[in-house]
């Protein structure tokens, strides 16, 4: 006669009873124990507020739901603490940043470590994928309340669609310095001091005129870069800042030949998530016959784009993305649980690059 083979029991659980097959009921806990539903459910929950509970009710109800092998339903534990455990992620690019280079792509790199740190699971919204988060009308954000919070992350954001879920008390961070709308947390960079430490860079090698490169909007990114642009040379020089709306249409090599003849030793663009201004910069510099950094210096506020990673490394500072990624988490994290939720600007580390030098003629002085 062959034997059955025995099922084994999960290490840590009594296995379940001979025949059952539905899961234990916590009202099937509560009988064995001799107590209320109720209790049962405080002592498994172990709340400690409320009615006291004796430590011998307390073992009792643990070793009948030991006994009958019984597992909290973890989808029913969700809707009494009204919470999923999910964090929406929602970005305002055209597309959702999934390649590994795009420059949004370690802000995820981020956001992913710190959500499984602490137990959540996320949920990426693809709206902006049709084309940005009007493009689907006034109600696009409205899908995000599936989640228990939301991280945002874009250059532009809609005010009015975030300022609702934020009226409403939906916990929201935008992963970026933002003013609008009203009571909108976030997580940013230290743009204006690391855009400073690079000016100051350039002066200390004898700069003092120098043109900022960036795109024509007034995305908080871009203005604190050019903030720290002039904080930087408010004792050593002057500069000039050259907006335009398509930088590599607009940067033209005669413009910068006649920048040049004008006195100007240092061009320092902005990093978008376009690389508009950096691309235009090296293009306009290529095609004018500039040699870099003999005949100029050139600096970029942020990281290179990835397809323009060949060439001498740029001098700049580069953004702690992953970092930032893992503090939107953490905010966004807080607010779910109703906690204050409060994280300093991150630092961006300075890089000295290869594309600056003493402006042309200092060695003469």
């Amino acid at each position: 006669m062959v034997e059955e083979p025995r099922k084994r029991a999960r290490p840590g659980r009594s296995p379940a009873p001979a025949g059952r097959t539905a899961r234990p009921r916590q009202a099937e806990v509560a009988r064995l124990a001799g107590v209320s539903q109720a209790t049962v459910s405080l002592v498994l929950a172990d709340k400690r507020q409320g009615p006291a509970i004796s430590e011998e009710t307390r073992r009792k109800v643990l070793e009948a739901a030991h006994s009958l092998g019984y597992v909290p339903d973890p989808a029913a534990r969700r809707l009494a603490a009204a919470r999923n455990d999910l964090l929406g992620v929602f970005s305002f690019t055209a597309t959702f940043p999934t390649d590994v280079q795009h420059s949004y792509y370690p802000f995820l790199v981020g956001v992913e470590r710190e959500a499984a740190e602490r137990g959540y699971d996320l949920v990426l919204f693809t709206g902006s994928s049709t084309g940005g988060a009007g493009a689907a009308g006034p109600d696009a954000l409205s899908r995000v309340r599936l989640a228990d919070g939301c991280l945002f992350l874009g250059r532009h954001a809609p005010v009015e669609e975030l300022g609702r879920l934020v009226a409403d008390g939906f916990p929201v961070v935008h992963l970026g310095r933002r003013d609008e709308p009203a009571g909108l947390h976030w997580v940013g960079a230290d743009y204006v001091s690391a855009a400073r430490e690079v000016v100051g860079h350039l002066a200390g090698l004898g700069h003092r005129r120098m043109v900022l490169i960036r795109e024509d909007d007034e995305a908080p990114a871009s203005t604190d870069r050019e903030r720290g642009f002039a904080e930087g040379l408010e004792a050593v020089g002057d500069g000039s800042v050259f907006r335009s709306a398509d930088p590599e249409r607009d940067l033209t090599p005669e413009r910068l030949r006649s920048w040049l003849a004008d006195g100007v030793t240092a061009f320092v663009a902005e990093e978008t998530d376009t690389g508009a201004a950096w691309r235009a910069l090296r293009r306009a510099a290529a095609d004018a016959g500039i040699e870099c950094p003999r005949d100029a210096s050139l600096a970029l506020l942020g990281s290179p784009p990835a397809d323009l990673a060949d060439g001498p490394e740029p001098t700049g500072f580069d953004i702690p993305r992953t970092r930032l990624g893992a503090a939107a988490v953490r905010m966004l994290a807080a607010l779910v649980a109703g906690e204050e939720a409060t994280e300093p600007l991150v630092a961006c580390t300075f890089r000295p690059g290869a594309t600056s030098g003493p402006p042309p003629g200092a060695e003469d002085h």
